[in-house]
């Protein structure tokens, strides 16, 4: 839930997905993108990091985040613990979220895992889930080989019910897919998807008071996203 805290507004995203996803490796991509290349949104400060001794997330990361055009908004941006047995761990760091990018791993032998995490986060957002909160989809690891598509991840958000027919009005937010890769040398994508979760988000809470909008209402805000694209 959007706070509004001294006149700054905080939004909270949250990146989720199964173990060895990737997520980890993708927040400190989006640190180092977003300082070095002078994006429109750039980190406030260093992430945080609590990990177990092997580099695994044990609890979350962190960090935080500051548009340069709207000084006053900020995005505290988190990693779920991915192992199975943390799934408590996972609902806790998701309470008050306002927008969430959902990490796959791409290599197709985890793809009947990927689709477990997806289930236990709609379970957890509690039909919420583009009807009040953003999904953006990654399909990350897109530089190995054997690797699931966009259509095949688009018909598993069919299956979930997370995708609408285009005469629905929610159809205009329906989960955009990226094709990711999180390493360094090869990153792709990682900024945009995550510029796309908040610009969702914003557009959420100026436009739909905290729900999807009216296309209608976000029509010119649109436009001048792909114009400045």
């Amino acid at each position: 839930m959007v706070q509004i805290r001294d006149g700054s507004i905080y939004i909270k995203l949250v990146y989720w997905g199964m173990f060895a996803s990737g997520k980890t490796t993708i927040l400190d991509t989006l640190y180092n993108l977003s300082k070095e290349k002078k994006k429109d949104i750039v980190p406030k400060e260093n992430l945080t990091k609590i990990e177990s001794s092997s580099g695994s997330t044990l609890y979350f990361d962190k960090g935080i985040f500051q548009s340069k055009k709207q000084k006053k908004v900020y995005y505290i941006v988190y990693t779920v613990a991915g192992q199975k047995s943390y799934s408590k761990l996972r609902k806790r760091v998701y309470e008050g979220v306002d927008g969430v990018i959902f990490v796959a791993d791409s290599q197709r032998k985890y793809f009947d895992e990927n689709i477990e995490y997806l289930k236990e986060l709609k379970s957890v957002a509690q039909q919420k889930l583009i009807v009040e909160i953003p999904l953006v989809i990654m399909l990350n690891k897109q530089d190995l080989t054997n690797v699931i598509s966009k259509e095949e991840f688009r018909q598993v958000l069919e299956r979930e019910k997370l995708w609408y027919e285009e005469e629905s009005p929610l159809s205009t937010w329906n989960p955009k897919i990226f094709y990711t890769c999180a390493l360094p040398s090869k990153s792709r994508n990682i900024y945009k998807s995550f510029y796309e979760c908040s610009r969702r988000t914003v557009l959420y809470q100026i436009y739909g008071d905290g729900k999807a909008p009216d296309k209608s209402k976000t029509a010119n805000s649109l436009l001048m996203e792909l114009i400045g694209d």
